[in-house]
């Protein structure tokens, strides 16, 4: 969804209504030297948000809280409950470095190329973008205050996002973009 790994790790249960579909960003978890976690408020005050969820992360938000409730259940007193949503089976909350280590195996078991999960950011950034996602909303969704920024600094365009602009000439030139002519 184009989030900060320090905001996912960040992301507490309480923060998130499964009821409406939404999801509060108020809360990061991140690594100082890649040694400490070091837990804060977001990292701008445009940062700290409230965001719909699309259909497929609701769905799987559910599962995952019933899944952690399961191994709340099979663990007894060894379960730690943090709060977090990111956490491993005992109920600890995981840090961005296991974040992307869990990523990049998730990448390698799947056979998909390796991407840093703060490219990630730029590639969900770009897919709203180029798919008419108004900068203003966009800018919102990324937690900035300024729509240049965002686009300026996330938004990369490829060949294939211009697509539509090669069938614009196409119908310019009095040719049927359909058959190719």
């Amino acid at each position: 969804m184009g989030l900060r790994p320090a905001e996912v790790c960040g992301q507490r249960w309480a923060d998130i209504d499964l009821n409406l579909g939404t999801l509060d960003i108020t809360n990061t978890r991140t690594m100082v030297g890649n040694m400490k976690v070091l837990e804060k408020d977001t990292k701008t005050v445009s940062g700290e948000r409230a965001l719909p969820l699309p259909k497929w992360p609701w769905e799987a938000l559910k599962r995952f809280r019933a899944q952690q409730a399961r191994e709340k259940l099979a663990a007894g007193a060894g379960y730690t409950d943090t709060g977090y949503v990111v956490v491993d089976e005992l109920g600890l909350a995981l840090n961005t470095r296991h974040l992307r280590e869990h990523a990049y195996r998730l990448m390698e078991e799947l056979g998909l190329r390796r991407v840093r999960l703060y490219d990630a950011r730029h590639s969900c950034l770009t897919y709203l973008a180029v798919n008419g996602v108004p900068d203003i909303v966009l800018a919102a969704w990324a937690g900035h205050t300024n729509a240049n920024f965002t686009k300026r600094k996330y938004v990369h365009v490829a060949p294939e996002d211009m697509r539509a602009a090669a069938a614009a000439w196409d119908t310019f030139h009095g040719g049927d973009p359909k058959a190719g002519v």
